[in-house]
């Protein structure tokens, strides 16, 4: 069982690495909030020129694509996806969504923004794809 996990190793290991992300992600997040900057709900008030609303929008962002990637990931192990591409969709992902929160905080330069995300979305649907047809075929 051991060697069947162990063909997977950057995949699994990018989903532990994610798990930090997000956690660091999350503290960055509630750094400089104020009652000036922050609406009644205590979010930060929409102005991505406030670096503090970005940081917000980041970790909101990392959450949004924990399950999908977590998901995606463990189904395409369980199912028996090609393991090099299952490794390498995997790290891709971390690597965007390590540039993401970098770009995000400390730009407001929207298109690049988008195109991070973008390849983020990209390893996480091809995962789901290849996934399903591991499963199905």
């Amino acid at each position: 069982m051991m060697e069947y996990f162990e063909a997977y190793s950057h995949a699994i290991a990018s989903l532990a690495l994610w798990s930090i992300v997000v956690l660091v992600l999350g503290m960055v997040a509630t750094a400089g909030k104020n009652a000036e900057n922050t609406c009644a709900c205590g979010h930060p008030k929409r102005d991505y020129s406030n670096v503090v609303y970005r940081r917000g929008r980041a970790h909101a962002n990392a959450m949004e694509m924990a399950g999908p990637f977590i998901g995606a990931t463990v189904a395409a192990i369980l199912a028996g996806a090609d393991p090099f591409w299952v490794n390498t969709l995997a790290s891709v992902f971390l690597v965007s969504r390590v540039v993401l929160p970098v770009v995000h905080i400390g730009t407001t330069i929207e298109a690049l923004r988008s195109v991070v995300w973008m390849v983020g979305l990209i390893c996480v649907v091809v995962l789901v794809v290849m996934a399903a047809r591991a499963a199905i075929f």
